[in-house]
């Protein structure tokens, strides 16, 4: 009996790339995109741009719906969750691994999918798509971080095959909010001060401790003990020249995860009775500029 297909759903800067990836390495995968996007890869291929894997062209097939039974990757922005419930419905996938940034996505996620086995993993990496077929890898790394209990899924077993820099380990919680607790102040920083994380985290040295000191409390109430320290290591850790997704998409005027990162911390905050008035200015500003 042939092993499920792995469907990658949103076939963008960080699906592309790990599509590419995996049919390079003869795993049977598929891409899920909308029709016009699908036309394009199915006429073209995608095109990898990347220092670190080198400039490939993966002629790989596109769809528009789920394959039934599929091991589903879910690469798409937070925003296009609501978009892919039904499609999960009808498949009825065998797994689902996702990469969503944010914490709230896993029960929406198993309640589409409820046969399936669902984990939540992370990836660690600066990619973006310059057209429907041409991915742009600019990081010299793609890390991808998993929970202990998502191990033995077939997606993960294929990142590996694959020669993927897998890291497992923790729990589910664990692993998003490890992202989650870095990912956020980088990208209301970089969203705020509209520069590289570099600048960002220095403009205002008083305002990014106490942004990370809201952030590692607010994971710490929430069950992962958070260390404001540790943080503050990991943010001035990173290239200076790096920029977030946020911050791209807020300054392009197209939908951003500003609710699903900084709205979530917010959520998560109110929750547990834990003060975040830096986060509550951040959000509340950026939020303000998208209307606009």
């Amino acid at each position: 009996m042939s092993e499920p297909v792995i469907a990658v759903v949103g076939a963008g800067a960080v699906g592309g790339l790990i599509a590419v990836l995996l049919h390079g390495s003869g795993i049977d995968v598929v891409a899920v995109a909308r029709p016009e996007t699908a036309r394009h890869i199915n006429a073209d291929g995608l095109t990898l741009h990347s220092p670190h894997f080198g400039d490939q062209v993966g002629r790989l097939t596109a769809v528009t719906e789920i394959p039934v039974g599929a091991r589903v990757i879910v690469a798409t922005k937070a925003y296009a969750l609501p978009g892919i419930v039904d499609a999960l419905r009808r498949a009825q996938p065998a797994e689902v691994v996702s990469l969503l940034n944010g914490i709230e996505h896993m029960d929406v996620l198993r309640q589409a999918a409820p046969d399936a086995r669902v984990a939540g993993a992370t990836v660690a990496v600066e990619s973006t798509r310059l057209g429907p077929t041409i991915i742009d890898h600019r990081s010299p790394f793609l890390r991808l971080t998993v929970p202990a209990d998502g191990e033995s899924t077939g997606v993960v077993t294929a990142w590996k095959g694959a020669g993927l820099d897998v890291t497992v380990g923790g729990s589910e919680a664990e692993v998003l909010w490890s992202k989650l607790r870095f990912l956020a102040p980088m990208a209301l920083l970089t969203s705020y001060w509209g520069v590289s994380i570099g600048a960002a985290r220095d403009q205002d040295p008083a305002l990014t401790t106490a942004l990370l000191a809201e952030v590692a409390q607010i994971a710490t109430r929430d069950g992962v003990p958070s260390d404001p320290a540790q943080l503050a290591r990991a943010i001035h850790a990173l290239p200076p020249g790096m920029r977030s997704s946020l911050q791209n998409d807020l300054e392009a005027g197209a939908e951003d995860e500003l609710d699903a990162i900084g709205g979530a911390l917010l959520r998560r905050a109110s929750r547990h009775g834990a003060p975040a008035p830096r986060v509550q200015e951040l959000v509340d500003d950026l939020s303000t500029r998208g209307a606009r």
